[in-house]
């Protein structure tokens, strides 16, 4: 199988790497891809939102398999367009992607679906953000009703705050704050069929405690050995199939990976949103988990078939990622420094790195170009061990300025 991922971030990276651990894929290109990408695939520079130049590459390199990252070529109709050439394709189209591209078109489908999430306002004006935050108090869920590449979210008791957000946004869905730990938990679909992969939970705050902004994720591990018995079973019939069915009766059928966040409430699992693609950085360490070769299995969400894949299979152990973030980051991040000591984080034992915002200076130096540079992976026999291996390579990695987040997967390693 010859295979195309479109993006050129962490997620990316870890799709790759899977792609190419699978014997059944013989050729991998990416769009654009990125420094550590180069390694095991054939990088094209093109536009991956642009749906005549994604077709064209696809077809020119005999494309089986076009796997789409992030979730901006989704929303632009992408998967539209490879879906009309023939091509298969991992992802939803441009219709069924809304349920990430409008937060609003969300709630509308699982409100009709009986999907159990939080109770939301949908605000397009300065009074009727004024009366759903008096409606649902503090703390304040304010959601940009678009695409916000992760940071569109403000969770505050600072009401200036969050009527600053609200404003910035323009439509915004204002919600009530769901307690409990949140979970994150992936599902493939091929419309009728679905199946879940293993339930990660990732740290969206960018220091500490789950202190300072929020971001598009610092870190996350798997598994989770303080799940509920059975979490996974009562989503997928809760949630996930009802949605899909109500996809379905709109005439939408949902091909892809359906991103299910959720909150452990104290009145169960609610939805805290959906995304139409792999989250970054779950996918990381759910996908070095994975033990089943991946290739068919995400060919299959566009043929029909998921059902003769069976159950898959996952390796024993544990996967930490931990996220080096660039100077400022969340706000403007630096760019254009060195990024030193990969080839010594690669050399540890049960850890390796995965580039997310990187790119090749004049003098083929890797450079920081992004918010989130690199995703560091620890694997081993449990948490503990796995945490300790992912630290020990992030402590090589040299970068001017950067931070990471020290206590990823802390707690749920120390509660083994």
């Amino acid at each position: 199988m010859k295979a195309l991922v479109l993006g050129g971030g962490g997620r990316e990276h870890a799709l790759v790497r899977a792609l190419s651990l699978d014997p059944g894929v013989t050729d991998i290109h990416c769009a654009p891809g990125n420094p550590g990408i180069s390694e095991l695939a054939e990088n094209h520079v093109i536009n991956a939102t642009d749906g005549l130049a994604v077709t064209e590459l696809a077809a020119r390199i005999r494309a089986e398999l076009v796997v789409v990252g992030p979730e901006a070529p989704l929303v632009a109709g992408v998967a539209d367009a490879l879906r009309e050439r023939g091509i298969p394709v991992f992802g939803p189209d441009r219709e069924p992607a809304r349920l990430e591209g409008s937060k609003a078109f969300a709630k509308e489908v699982m409100e009709a679906a009986g999907v159990p999430t939080a109770k939301a306002r949908v605000c397009r004006s300065a009074s009727q953000v004024s009366e759903a935050l008096d409606e649902f108090g503090a703390p304040y869920v304010v959601k940009n009703d678009g695409l916000a590449a992760g940071k569109g979210v403000v969770v505050t008791d600072d009401r200036a705050l969050a009527e600053r957000h609200a404003r910035e946004c323009g439509r915004v869905v204002i919600e009530e704050f769901l307690d409990g730990p949140e979970v994150s938990l992936f599902v493939l679909s091929d419309g009728v069929h679905a199946l879940p992969l293993l339930p990660a939970q990732d740290f969206k705050r960018a220091h500490d405690g789950d202190q300072g902004p929020n971001t598009g994720g610092m870190g996350a591990y798997a598994p989770l050995p303080w799940a509920p018995a059975g979490l996974v079973d009562e989503v997928m019939e809760s949630v996930v199939r009802p949605t899909l069915q109500e996809m379905n009766r709109r005439g939408t059928r949902y091909q892809g990976l359906l991103y299910v966040g959720l909150a452990l409430t104290s009145r169960g699992p609610r939805v805290v949103e959906f995304n139409a693609r792999f989250g970054d950085p779950e996918t990381q360490v759910v996908l070095d988990r994975l033990a089943t070769p991946i290739g068919a299995v995400l060919q299959a969400t566009d043929t029909a078939g998921l059902k003769g894949i069976g159950s898959l299979q996952w390796k024993p152990g544990a996967a930490v990622t931990v996220v080096v973030a660039a100077e400022n980051y969340p706000g403007d991040p630096a760019r254009g420094d060195t990024v030193g000591g990969l080839a010594e984080a690669n050399a540890l034992e049960g850890a390796y790195v995965l580039h997310a915002g990187t790119s090749w200076s004049g003098s083929r130096d890797v450079v920081a170009s992004g918010g989130r540079v690199l995703s560091v992976v620890g694997t081993g026999t449990d948490l503990a061990q796995a945490r300790e291996r992912a630290y020990a390579a992030v402590s090589r990695i040299e970068l001017r300025g950067s931070f990471h987040r020290t206590d990823i997967a802390e707690r749920a390693a120390a509660e083994l």
